[in-house]
């Protein structure tokens, strides 16, 4: 059963400080005012598998014929795509990055891993733990520009949004927060979980509004140690799944005759069969254990999310159902040969906005703001290409 999430009353909505700071509570001696009417919109997907399968494919075939030159128009092109049939109150929404700032970044992110990788494989130490020094110290830095890029070219009723996240701060979220967390492992980790997503709520501007994050770090450890059980029962489920496959090998191909001593056993296939069979178990269980932990942080995240005190999200939608989602696209995935990817891309999307909703106390045209600069695309380019995940 999932852990109950905090849900205020709406009444809580109003517009906050300069800064994101709540307002001084009104004279109790003077008139009362009564409460804003709360206006609730929800998300609406409209795309298809069979319209994104004729993207997607093109998409795939242009980047390999162009040894992967094409990879930030496909890029590009996808997003354009899933953001154009996400609408909210009869608005949808737009990417307007472009694509040969993101080739720049990928060229030069590309380079450097293609020599660490001569590096690595020549035994060039000399020259690979320099480059993994370089990128462990600008891991943070590409966070933060990442995040400016993203916001910077999402688009919703001709505005853009904009984050206001300092690098300084994110060498706090994602760089002291992982290094407690390498070293304390599930004692910090929670914590650095909700320290980076505090720092990507916190950071996010639409016009003037700022973002507000309401949240807390218990039900972060809460969703760790869940995931722990699971992690834990996994490796259980897996070492008797394992014994009960290779027990049956054992006895239908006769290894088990009288006479056959335990290194017959240890020989044979029986061995190997235990381990493939253990190892699959385990790795799927792990595969729910951390799907569980993305869907229930993002469903947390969303529910305790707010935008200039005016605006709050919400999310209704089970990590469980999330979970089995997952795993179902995943095996789609492998059964079809990687045919069924737009099939699950469509399906995970539709699943998860279906159970998005915003709730506001102003209309949503109302919002003023300017021009926000996109700025380097670097670090999206290597958010994409290192996989660093930024998003929640």
């Amino acid at each position: 059963m999932d852990a109950p999430l905090p849900d205020p009353s709406l009444s809580e909505l109003r517009p906050l400080g300069r800064h994101g700071d709540t307002p001084p509570a009104p004279d109790p001696t003077g008139p009362v005012d009564s409460p804003p009417a709360v206006t609730r919109h929800d998300l609406t997907f409209t795309g298809t598998a069979a319209e994104y399968f004729r993207l997607w494919i093109v998409n795939v075939a242009l980047t390999l014929v162009t040894l992967g030159v094409y990879l930030p128009w496909a890029r590009v092109r996808t997003r354009q795509y899933f953001y154009g049939h996400t609408w909210l109150d009869g608005q949808n929404f737009e990417y307007r990055a472009n694509p040969v700032a993101l080739l720049r970044g990928y060229l030069l992110v590309g380079a450097l891993f293609g020599l660490y990788s001569y590096a690595s494989g020549r035994e060039l130490y000399w020259l690979a733990l320099p480059l993994i020094l370089l990128y462990v110290a600008l891991y943070p830095w590409l966070v933060w520009r990442s995040l400016r890029f993203q916001a910077a070219n999402t688009v919703h009723r001709g505005l853009n949004f904009s984050f206001h996240g300092t690098a300084g701060e994110s060498y706090v979220a994602y760089g002291a927060a992982n290094v407690a967390a390498s070293i304390a492992g599930i004692f910090a980790l929670p914590w650095a979980w909700f320290m980076q997503r505090q720092y990507q709520v916190r950071g996010l501007g639409y016009g003037q509004a700022r973002g507000h994050f309401r949240g807390d770090v218990a039900p972060f450890y809460i969703i760790g140690l869940t995931s722990l059980g699971l992690s834990l029962a996994g490796g259980v489920v897996a070492l008797l799944l394992g014994g009960l496959v290779a027990g049956a090998w054992s006895a239908l191909s006769g290894e088990l005759r009288a006479g056959a001593d335990f290194e017959d056993l240890i020989d044979g296939p029986t061995v190997w069969i235990f381990l493939g069979v253990a190892y699959v178990s385990f790795l799927l269980l792990y595969t729910v254990a951390w799907q569980y932990v993305r869907g229930a942080t993002m469903k947390y995240v969303l529910n305790n999310a707010e935008l200039g005190g005016v605006v709050r999200s919400g999310a209704t939608f089970s990590p469980w159902g999330l979970v089995w989602l997952s795993v179902t696209n995943s095996l789609a995935q492998v059964v079809t040969l990687g045919l069924a990817t737009p099939w699950a891309a469509i399906r995970r999307t539709r699943f998860i906005l279906a159970g998005v909703h915003v709730r506001t106390i102003t209309d949503l045209d109302h919002f003023r703001g300017q021009a926000q600069v996109p700025g380097t695309a670097l670090g999206e380019a290597a958010s994409e290409l290192l996989d660093i995940q930024v998003g929640f």
